[in-house]
């Protein structure tokens, strides 16, 4: 079992891959229609008004995000996405039935994938 030496660590799990150790934040992630975004960011009010702190690779190496509405968890790799602040993962067509640039979620879908294997995602 994982647990931090310190508070305010920006993991929350560590996956033992095997060949690897992959450090990963948990994200709770809301469909919107056809869309399920994933924010790459934490956010909290202080003293001073809302912060918002994006995550690096330096302090995780995947976001994996559980969107209840569809039962699923999606395995969004750092190396891949990580200077976003927020990712559109598709569950369908847009209405303009535009394909390309888009980030299906059953590619980043965390039971389809061999994260063994492929950790770099499609």
């Amino acid at each position: 079992m994982y647990k931090p030496i310190a508070e305010g660590g920006r993991c929350d799990l560590i996956f033992d891959l095997q060949c690897k150790l992959v450090r990963v934040q948990c994200k709770w992630a809301a469909r919107r229609g056809d869309v399920i975004p994933v924010r790459f960011y934490s956010s909290r009010r202080g003293p001073e008004g809302f912060r918002r702190r994006s995550y690096t690779t330096e302090e995780a190496d995947a976001i994996v995000a559980y969107c209840a509405e569809v039962d699923r968890c999606f395995f969004l790799p750092m190396d891949v996405f990580g200077t976003r602040t927020e990712l559109q993962l598709r569950l369908a067509l847009p209405r303009n039935n535009q394909k390309r640039g888009l980030h299906w979620a059953d590619d980043f879908d965390l039971v389809r994938l061999d994260l063994g294997r492929n950790l770099e995602g499609p």
